[in-house]
């Protein structure tokens, strides 16, 4: 699905490369699994449906890594961006660029698995309750104690994989975006909220590499892809 095939040196040549030559698919649909219908994933149609290869939106790229699918990297832009340079952009600068880890290693290749989740329907609301955990995700605005305006943002499946109600989703939110002063009720009321939706998918890298070998032979050739030595 999305640039992560192994390429000697740095995984910042690794995902370039992919990009480039399209082999992790993400620039043309974000596949998660064929279904045997030309050949498209079920979320290549919903794409093709909703016509969004063709229109503008904001997007996250996503990294999890490990069995526990611990956090590995999350950046993406609430400014509506073109599918395919935003997938580009967005998939490398997630990767690589996060400052809360690490750029990724060759070594992780084999754990990760990588989401994208294309944000629709913006709605700003006037209750920082008004909201559904599981549904939607969430951005806050708010002054901190210096007076500086901060923003921070949740997807829809943060608070519900955390286990939070909403009270706790906007404290750690507020956490997140670097108020550092006592919470109040008061205070969460100043908040300006905005909640949207997404549609999201998922790959692991070893679904992408059983991707690329069903595509290996659907383009006629006649004998299997080399498995990645570094892991063998």
């Amino acid at each position: 699905m999305l640039c992560i095939t192994p390429v000697v040196n740095t995984v910042s040549k690794v995902l370039d490369t992919d990009v480039q030559e399209s082999e992790f698919k993400l620039e043309k649909g974000v596949e998660k699994s064929c279904d045997g219908q030309n050949g498209k994933s079920p979320f290549e149609r919903k794409l093709n449906e909703h016509n969004l290869f063709s229109s503008a939106n904001p997007l996250f790229v996503t990294w999890k890594i490990g069995r526990d699918k611990r956090l590995r990297g999350c950046i993406g832009t609430f400014s509506a961006m073109n599918l395919h340079s935003g997938l580009r952009e967005y998939t490398l600068t997630s990767a690589l660029k996060d400052s809360r880890f690490p750029p990724m290693t060759r070594d992780e290749l084999p754990r990760l698995f990588c989401s994208v989740s294309l944000l629709t329907n913006f709605e700003d609301v006037c209750d920082y309750m008004d909201w559904e955990v599981g549904v939607h995700g969430i951005r806050i605005e708010f002054i901190n104690e210096k007076g500086s305006k901060r923003t921070a943002t949740y997807l829809p499946e943060v608070a519900k994989e955390q286990g939070w109600d909403h009270i706790q989703t906007i404290d750690s939110l507020l956490r997140k975006g670097g108020y550092k002063a006592p919470i109040t009720n008061e205070f969460r009321k100043t908040i300006k909220l905005t909640r949207y939706r997404s549609e999201k998918m998922t790959m692991s890298y070893t679904e992408y590499l059983a991707h690329r070998q069903h595509h290996h032979f659907q383009n006629g050739i006649g004998h299997p892809l080399p498995p990645y030595n570094h892991y063998s």
